[in-house]
């Protein structure tokens, strides 16, 4: 098995335990009633923000990493994108949503453009210089941070339409995480 594989999987081990571990949920059934099937993923609002802030963290660090020290120009995958297998892995075990977004630089892909409401006006927040944009809605509890593009990802990002300022490049990871309805 190659490092890559092992580095993915290991991640793909921490994020499942982390987003299932039955201590990190601050919520625990009520002991007269059933849980609702449905239901089992649903934290608190102040769990799922803590959950958000983390796992931020976590993919971000992990993003950096994986650049770092196995990302070389020579055709392999790229971070961003590897990472989006791990996004998918951990929807199917936890109901957590996470995608990344254009902020100001262009989009590497057409599925990186802000779609939603909520992707848009968290893009022109964080190109503001907030540090982080949030919104309960349908279920979900939705939180956009950014992610800084070191000098690597700029030389991709700006290939094609060349940036003249010198003003920080932003991507975002957008974490959504269903919550508890009041």
């Amino acid at each position: 098995m190659t490092t890559k594989k092992l580095c993915v999987l290991t991640l793909i081990g921490v994020f499942g335990a982390f987003c299932t571990h039955p201590h990190l949920n601050a919520d625990p059934p009520a002991k007269q009633e059933l849980p609702d099937p449905a239901d089992k993923h649903r934290v608190s609002l102040a769990v799922a923000r803590d959950r958000a802030e983390l796992m931020h963290e976590l993919f971000s660090e992990t993003l950096d990493v994986v650049h770092h020290r196995y990302f070389r120009r020579d055709g392999a995958v790229l971070p961003a994108r590897a990472m989006e297998d791990v996004f998918t892995r951990l929807e199917k075990r936890s109901n957590v949503k996470a995608r990344w977004i254009a902020v100001n630089t262009p989009a590497m892909s057409v599925n990186h453009e802000p779609e939603t409401a909520f992707e848009k006006k968290a893009a022109e927040e964080l190109e503001a210089g907030k540090a982080a944009y949030s919104l309960v809605e349908k279920g979900y509890y939705l939180e956009a941070r950014p992610i800084p593009l070191g000098a690597g990802c700029i030389g991709c990002h700006t290939k094609l339409s060349p940036i003249t300022d010198k003003k920080p490049r932003l991507a975002a990871l957008v974490i959504a995480i269903p919550v508890k309805e009041k």
